[in-house]
């Protein structure tokens, strides 16, 4: 027999118990679906908050209390996961730094906290994010409605904010809420602006956030702690410059307890974080594509099993071992190969509608992955029930009932 008969026969008899051959495929569809979507969710959340924080410029500096040796964080007083925090940023400390940098740099203290906002009967969980005067230079805002508040109102800590994209969209739904009243956590603010959408970055969904002035955010949040230390330094090629006097002008207060990274560290750490990540997902999903090859393997003894009088008629009359052992390879990987198209399918169109919500980006390496990777797994479990067939004795075999 040559490869195209043996391809006649195996699709043939999968196709009389075509029932029972979708159900064998389904365990390798949802797996390989799986994969691509977790891979093109993982993917997309990275180049989009990648993207944001290169849209801030290549000259950002971000200098967060605690010694991080896994990458910065931050919380609503800074620090992060495992980092033991001793001593806070203050105002007093942004503005040290200020003045021992001069006209080299703008800083920025930010402060960071869960905030709860009200307008009329709508309310919006969001994040507070203050900042000084100097804020939308930094970070580059642009505005829908509105203005950013100023110097003035930063120093008397003013309860004036700017709301993100969603919680305007959501509190005033087709409206300018410029002049309209909020309320924070309890307290009574005015809106003076309204920020376009900007998506994720190093702080999370910049979209869903309210920014006040950090004076004014230390007394509604009852503290004088800032989360972190944010500076833009006015000549890329002297970043290292503006970084060493940094620390050096913190690290008499804080000796070692202080981290400082610049936007290429920061980028560099964040991306092999998500990368991991996406990995770790996709190794997930591939759990569910060896499940698959069980039953593919299960599914293939029964086969066996069943034919077994076929097996010893086609040996009885000529067949050899190789012939019987090629016919349920055949059989194994025509089952994962199509499951694995369908699954590649399936992914590609569940990544489009997931986009809708949340980012996604298909790659290539992860359908050919998964698809190869289905392809193997009928391979590979489908070899040891051919090799039980193809030693089948023919005289057994033709007694068998």
């Amino acid at each position: 027999m040559n490869f195209v008969e043996s391809l006649r026969i195996a699709l043939k008899a999968l196709g009389a118990n075509k029932v029972r051959s979708a159900l064998t495929m389904l365990g390798v569809i949802i797996g390989v679906a799986a994969v691509i979507l977790l891979v093109a969710i993982g993917t997309g959340v990275q180049q989009e908050i990648t993207g944001s924080i290169e849209g801030l410029g290549s000259n950002l500096l971000f200098a967060f209390p605690g010694n991080f040796r896994g990458g910065p964080g931050g919380g609503g007083s800074g620090g992060g996961p495992g980092v033991a925090i001793r001593k806070q940023f203050t105002l007093d400390d942004a503005q040290l730094v200020q003045r021992r940098l001069g006209s080299e740099a703008i800083v920025v203290p930010v402060v960071q906290a869960a905030g709860v906002l009200k307008a009329g009967n709508r309310t919006v969980r969001s994040t507070i994010a203050a900042a000084n005067e100097q804020g939308d230079e930094v970070f580059n805002a642009t505005y829908v409605y509105g203005r950013h508040y100023n110097r003035s109102e930063y120093a008397t800590g003013a309860r004036v904010l700017m709301l993100g994209a969603t919680p305007a969209r959501e509190l005033f739904p087709g409206q300018n809420p410029v002049g309209r009243d909020v309320t924070v956590n309890g307290e009574r603010f005015v809106v003076i602006g309204v920020l376009s959408e900007r998506g994720g970055s190093l702080s999370g969904d910049q979209d869903n956030q309210v920014y006040m002035p950090a004076t004014t955010a230390q007394r509604l949040l009852g503290t004088r702690a800032i989360s972190s230390i944010i500076a833009k330094a006015n000549d890329a090629d002297r970043i290292d410059l503006v970084k060493a006097r940094i620390e050096q002008t913190l690290r008499p207060r804080f000796e070692d307890e202080f981290t400082v990274f610049t936007q290429e560290q920061t980028l560099g750490i964040l991306s092999s974080l998500l990368g991991t990540l996406t990995v770790m997902l996709a190794g997930i999903a591939g759990i569910s594509l060896l499940v698959g090859g069980i039953g593919i393997m299960n599914i293939m003894l029964v086969s066996v099993s069943e034919r077994t009088r076929e097996i010893g008629i086609r040996k009885a009359v000529g067949a050899r071992t190789h012939d019987i052992m090629s016919q349920f390879v055949i059989e194994a990987v025509a089952l994962s190969v199509v499951g694995g198209m369908v699954g590649v399918g399936l992914g590609w169109a569940g990544s489009a509608v997931l986009a809708r919500w949340v980012p996604t980006q298909v790659t290539w390496w992860a359908v050919a992955l998964a698809f190869f990777f289905s392809a193997a797994v009928g391979v590979f479990f489908g070899v040891y029930p051919a090799w039980k067939a193809s030693r089948l004795d023919p005289i057994v075999a033709l007694r068998y009932e």
